[in-house]
């Protein structure tokens, strides 16, 4: 029987790498959508025409009442066993500018986010006695990076939600970690990264790609990596 994967911000492209990998791994995949599901939708027909499962769902991971009713639901006819929980917005402003709201809805989606999609999961997987949380993370979480005290801020809580959530599960067989990508190439990043600054920022310059990521991800949730938990893993090419 398939393990089943739920994959928030399935949609946007590092998303759909790992949704891919995830799939290609053997994985039943659920790829989540806020707002863009015909998106997500196409990534389902893309793994299924590649003879993997899958399957769209949409919610918005800042409301927990929704998540909560839209997963349970899914995990009470099976458990989800690993959860990878990409989704993750940017409103970057210095600080001393920075509006509540822009700091508020960062942290909501990425932060909030992870409890609200976390929790009404950890029950369910905790019973089958195995099981992988990742956190997508991001080097502006171990670094700081001006103008994003925002992201940055949500970014490292990350971390410390899953050092904490690493404990809590070891017993059970379950894992949990964060990976920290630094400059990665998507459509979102190539205005904001031109080739020469990523050669002067990154050492192995060039920016990484969705599908090393990806990589990642599928190792973390391997049993090869049934020892590593409680860990923030970059992936930025040597920039730190």
């Amino acid at each position: 029987m398939k393990k089943y994967a739920l994959v928030t911000g399935g949609s946007g492209d590092i998303g759909k790498a790992i949704c891919k990998r995830l799939a290609n791994d053997g994985y039943f995949v659920l790829v989540h959508a806020n707002s863009n599901l015909n998106k997500a939708q196409q990534i389902v027909h893309e793994i299924k025409e590649e003879q993997g499962d899958a399957v769209a769902i949409q919610f918005d991971v800042t409301n927990y009442e929704q998540t909560s009713k839209s997963l349970s639901t899914l995990a009470t006819k099976t458990p989800i066993q690993l959860i990878v929980h990409n989704a993750g917005i940017h409103d970057d402003v210095p600080l001393a500018g920075m509006q509540q709201q822009q700091w508020g809805k960062v942290i909501d989606v990425s932060l909030n986010g992870f409890f609200n999609v976390t929790q009404p999961l950890l029950l369910p997987m905790m019973k089958t006695r195995w099981g992988r949380v990742i956190a997508v993370g991001s080097i502006a979480g171990i670094t700081g990076n001006r103008g994003q005290a925002n992201y940055a801020a949500a970014k490292s809580g990350l971390s410390g939600a899953c050092k904490s959530l690493s404990l809590e599960l070891a017993s059970r067989g379950i894992t949990a970690n964060v990976i920290a990508p630094g400059i990665i190439e998507t459509n979102m990043s190539k205005d904001a990264f031109p080739k020469e600054k990523i050669k002067q920022l990154v050492p192995m310059q060039r920016a990484g790609t969705a599908s090393e990521v990806a990589s990642l991800v599928s190792f973390l949730a391997s049993d090869e990596a049934a020892y590593i938990s409680g860990q923030v893993i970059a992936i930025n090419g040597g920039m730190i």
